[in-house]
């Protein structure tokens, strides 16, 4: 036996349907596409969203409610997980840097610290944004906050 003899096993490749060949092919004429119609062109690529000429859903629904421009997203990080960084890894300064090499957050977000959760050390934290009940909580635990 050598590989000039392999084969693939008897019924497992199937040769592919030959479309518009000809009368003689049974699957000439229409080739399969059936008859007029846009399906039936070249070039045929329905638009998203089509629904056969009936006025199209996102078209139906009307519009509302509206984007503020000016909104600030930012990145939310609770007490509970700075809490939990300083019993796991021993951090007491937490900068902007410090949140993002944890995967706390990405290069370009703003950060805002929310008061969930209870804080036992006396951290230095570093951020965009506090709340009211993070700073009070840091502040009762003697640690201090920073407003870039």
């Amino acid at each position: 036996m050598d590989l000039s003899s392999l084969k693939p096993a008897k019924g497992s490749v199937k040769s592919s349907k030959r479309i518009g060949r000809g009368q003689g092919s049974t699957r000439g004429g229409t080739a399969t596409r059936g008859h007029k119609g846009a399906k039936s062109r070249s070039g045929y690529s329905r638009k998203a969203g089509f629904e056969g000429g009936q006025m199209p859903i996102y078209r139906r629904v009307p519009k509302f409610g509206f984007k503020n421009i000016n909104r600030k997203e930012y990145q939310g990080i609770n007490l509970d997980t700075i809490q939990k960084m300083v019993d796991d890894k021993g951090i007491n300064i937490f900068t902007v840097e410090v949140f993002i090499e944890h995967g706390l957050a990405h290069k370009n977000d703003l950060i805002k610290i929310l008061g969930r959760g209870e804080l036992k050390a006396k951290v230095e934290i570093t951020a965009h944004a506090f709340t009211a009940t993070a700073t009070s909580a840091i502040e009762a635990a003697g640690g201090t906050t920073t407003k870039l």
